[in-house]
């Protein structure tokens, strides 16, 4: 028997129908979701990578899944495309020059820069260059006084040799795969020089603002360049082996034995990412897991660094950042 068949029946349907049809006019008539605000800094913020790193490469961010979430945040994110293997003048130059483009297009007068391992003293090298441009420094496991990684390396390179060429070949490699456009300059051995104890050293002579006035203690949140007032913020973890899915544990793993028993997350120190306020020096993360890599695996147990670096965003739009 069609169910339409009666009166009854057919009042109910249409009744259904109506029904139906007003909830989807409310649904086309509500007003789209908002974006967060919780990342909305004054400033954009700017995503510096560190050695034998990337803005991106086949679409995947050096600073994994984090540029989006900020933006779902509220926050104006740019990413740097510096050299992979360079001098910090070198690449903090270049990172220089992105932010003149950046507030020449967009009519930007300061930023948030957050540098990651060498892109720490990278935009501690911007802070000291164009004070004026910068509202905050901010670095996550920063090499401020070398890595013994580098020291040991270098001890055992011979400039020229078959590890130093092939390691520049791939260096050159992932400069062009990123698009830098100063590709034929990477070169391992002169990475390696600005990233060790001695290298460490003679920047921060030239560039000393931030610095610990203790060893291995924090420094200022507060500090000055040319009469330009800034805010030093550092952040690290002393993790190595995170997961056990994660195929560059077994790396970190091993390169964490260079530091004879000192904290360190693989590559870096504990002592040597200080600098500015140290806000938290010993996250359960490894070097890559700081920049939530490889691909978002972390530990199980581990801080999301997504979440970090969204947290970050809100103290600085705190401080008026």
């Amino acid at each position: 028997m069609n169910l339409l068949s009666t009166p009854r029946a057919a009042k109910a349907a249409l009744k259904a129908v109506c029904a139906a049809a007003a909830l989807a006019g409310l649904a086309l008539a509500a007003p789209a979701a908002h974006a967060g605000t919780t990342a909305k800094t004054r400033y954009p913020i700017v995503l510096v990578h560190g050695f034998i790193g990337f803005d991106s490469i086949l679409g995947i961010n050096y600073f994994y899944d984090i540029p989006g979430k900020l933006r779902n945040e509220g926050a104006t994110v740019y990413i740097a495309s510096v050299n992979p293997s360079q001098t910090t003048e070198f690449r903090g130059e270049e990172l220089v020059q992105q932010m003149k483009q950046w507030a020449a297009k967009d009519g930007v007068t300061r930023f948030n820069l957050v540098g990651h391992s060498h892109g720490g003293p990278t935009v501690r090298y911007a802070a000291g260059t164009v004070p004026g441009m910068v509202a905050s420094v901010s670095t996550m496991a920063g090499t401020h006084f070398g890595s013994r990684v580098a020291d040991d390396i270098l001890a055992r390179t011979t400039p020229g040799g078959g590890f130093d060429s092939l390691a520049s070949a791939g260096l050159k490699l992932i400069s062009w795969l990123s698009g830098n456009k100063t590709t034929s300059q990477a070169d391992l051995l002169t990475a390696l020089h600005a990233l060790s104890s001695q290298g460490a050293a003679t920047f921060n002579a030239k560039f000393p603002v931030g610095a610990p006035t203790t060893a291995c203690g924090s420094g200022p949140e507060v500090a000055s360049v040319n009469g330009n007032s800034l805010r030093w913020y550092s952040f690290s973890g002393t993790s190595v082996k995170t997961n056990g899915w994660d195929i560059s544990d077994a790396i970190l793993a091993y390169t964490a034995d260079y530091f004879k028993g000192e904290e360190n997350d693989g590559l870096v120190s504990r002592c040597s990412s200080h600098w500015g306020k140290v806000i938290k020096d010993n996250y359960s993360w490894n070097h890559l897991d700081e920049i939530n890599q490889v691909l978002g695996i972390v530990g199980a147990n581990s801080p999301d660094p997504v979440a970090f670096y969204i947290q970050h965003a809100n103290r600085m739009k705190l401080s008026g950042l």
